[in-house]
């Protein structure tokens, strides 16, 4: 018998969730950037009437007022889609065991288990979309199948708030015609490869045959053409199964460039007072800090730095983090983006290693972590800050 795996994925997620409590956000073209005062950076995210007038992900804030001048731009939120992505997941954990989430606007759920309860996938699938509808006032968009790549192809099939079935006995119909590009997993780059070689479209990719696809794009491209076929057989991970966070990191554009040693200070505060908070509400420690670093050119540079013991610490992720720019960029010189990633992530605390180092230091700063997440969690986010970046104009 076949599985029935649903993919369900919210319908232009950033811009729906701002738009909750806001209404009129919804009647005109509107997008989710990181500066919309400074009018700089990207599109994160647009809604329906943005979208018909062309605007794109991932285009200059620049680029999408010269299509569209009255344009609504609204700054993002990223812990309100984190919440809502809780709340949208709780939904869907109510019909099976088995949600796997392939973002933060989307999951596939196995519901193979669960029709005698439910109903056939189209049914769950319909419920679905109506309990996040009204319970949350967000659509999303539910594709069926016998597997994860077609389920995935479906909910991608039509938009907004729409159910597609793709059966063993319609896929062929449905997905051949489609480029290849909107087979999972064909990125820009094969995409080009295989045009090169008169690949154009899913049905392409079928007829290319397994080893051709080898010959062009490796084990990558048998993949593809097996996820083409059908032949997907990946199963959808229990909620227990759920991978443990590989990294956690977070970084800034800044209003301005920073110039002094005060800046970087400042700005790598605040990044490493995020990444640490994130890290020990999770339980987590990390053995390895990297630093990127972005000029006004837009050239980047990464540097890394393996740490002497795991910590979660914020002081000391702010030290080393310091250390690392020091050491990689030129004083001086003008910097318009910090980002802070702590990754080689663990659950074991830091060990002393040295015994004659005094760590009365070191249990005075966990236990001021201690008491900073405390009073955050108690009194919100926003009610314990350090005092360099309370009036600072690089928010």
């Amino acid at each position: 018998m076949d599985r029935v795996i649903l993919h369900c994925d919210c319908n232009s997620y950033y811009a729906s969730v701002e738009s909750i409590g806001r209404p009129e956000l919804r009647a005109v073209p509107m997008a989710v950037c990181g500066d919309p005062e400074g009018r700089r950076g990207i599109i994160l995210a647009k809604n329906e009437p943005a979208k018909k007038l062309g605007i794109v992900t991932a285009e200059t804030i620049y680029s999408a007022l010269r299509k569209c001048p009255e344009l609504v731009l609204v700054r993002a939120h990223h812990k309100k889609y984190q919440e809502y992505c809780k709340k949208i997941n709780a939904i869907y954990e109510q019909y099976s065991d088995q949600v796997e989430m392939f973002s933060v606007d989307e999951s596939w759920l196995d519901v193979t288990g669960s029709q005698h309860l439910f109903g056939d996938g189209e049914q769950i699938a319909n419920e679905l979309r109506r309990r996040v509808r009204e319970e949350l006032d967000i659509t999303i968009s539910v594709g069926v199948s016998f597997n994860k790549v077609f389920a995935k192809l479906g909910s991608d099939f039509k938009k907004p708030d729409a159910t597609t079935i793709i059966s063993r006995e319609n896929y062929k119909q449905m997905l051949f015609p489609l480029p290849a590009r909107a087979m999972l997993y064909v990125g820009h780059a094969a995409a080009e490869q295989l045009s090169r070689h008169g690949i154009q479209t899913i049905g392409d990719i079928a007829n290319a045959g397994r080893e051709q696809m080898h010959a062009l794009l490796g084990k990558t491209g048998e993949s593809i053409w097996l996820y083409s076929t059908g032949q997907d057989e990946t199963p959808v991970k229990k909620i227990t199964e759920r991978d443990p966070a590989k990294s956690v990191g977070n970084g800034m554009t800044f209003p301005r460039n920073l110039l002094t040693q005060e800046d970087i200070r400042t700005s790598l505060l605040m990044l490493c007072d995020n990444v640490g908070t994130r890290l020990r509400r999770q339980g987590l420690y990390c053995t390895t800090l990297q630093v990127q670093i972005k000029d006004p050119s837009l050239k980047v540079i990464s540097r890394q730095r393996k740490l002497a013991a795991p910590t979660n610490n914020t002081h000391q992720l702010h030290e080393i983090a310091l250390a690392i720019v020091d050491d990689a960029w030129k004083k001086g010189a003008p910097i318009r983006l910090l980002a802070v990633n702590a990754t080689g992530l663990t659950y074991q605390p830091g060990v002393q290693l040295n015994l004659l180092e005094d760590t009365t230091k070191q249990d005075k700063l966990k236990k001021l972590d201690s008491a900073v997440d405390g009073i955050r969690k108690k009194y919100g986010e926003d009610a314990l800050q350090f005092g360099s970046t309370i009036d600072t104009d690089l928010k």
